[in-house]
């Protein structure tokens, strides 16, 4: 994995680092609901150099609502995100970094199998609230259907 390989390279190891839900793995939450990776020293991401699509998007999520053939957008409250308070007050920051995150969680979701795809759906995300939805593409929609 491309996380373990630059921590082990840096000298760095995270004990039980990965969580697993089916064919998906992803970091462990800590205490406040923050990444193991989170540096508590210099507030930073230990792994910001080689960070999956899911942390690039930061406090933008997604699901997939199978009934409207949507791809819908969410974003993540200030309770659990600093970064999200932050855009949400910001109009033109927010819309910049949307579509960034749209782009990347776009490539994930076309990218992953359907296992793993199907895996990352299950995983609840409270405290967020909807602010887009888009068409997803059929061949998307073909993989959540016939596994």
């Amino acid at each position: 994995m491309i996380i373990e390989s630059y921590l082990k390279g840096n000298g760095t190891h995270v004990e039980d680092a990965f969580e697993e839900k089916k064919a998906y793995r992803f970091p462990r939450e800590i205490e406040e609901r923050r990444c193991c990776f989170f540096d508590r020293k210099t507030k930073k991401c230990q792994v910001h150099a080689v960070k999956p699509e899911t942390c690039v998007a930061g406090p933008i999520t997604f699901d997939i609502n199978g009934d409207t053939g949507k791809i819908e957008w969410y974003l993540k409250t200030e309770k659990i995100c600093p970064l999200a308070g932050a855009l949400f007050r910001s109009k033109n920051e927010l819309q910049r970094h949307v579509e960034s995150a749209k782009r990347e969680l776009l490539t994930l979701v076309r990218d992953l199998d359907a296992e793993a795809l199907q895996a990352i759906l299950k995983i609840g995300e409270p405290d967020t609230f909807k602010i887009d939805e888009d068409d997803l593409d059929a061949e998307v929609l073909r993989k959540l259907t016939h596994r």
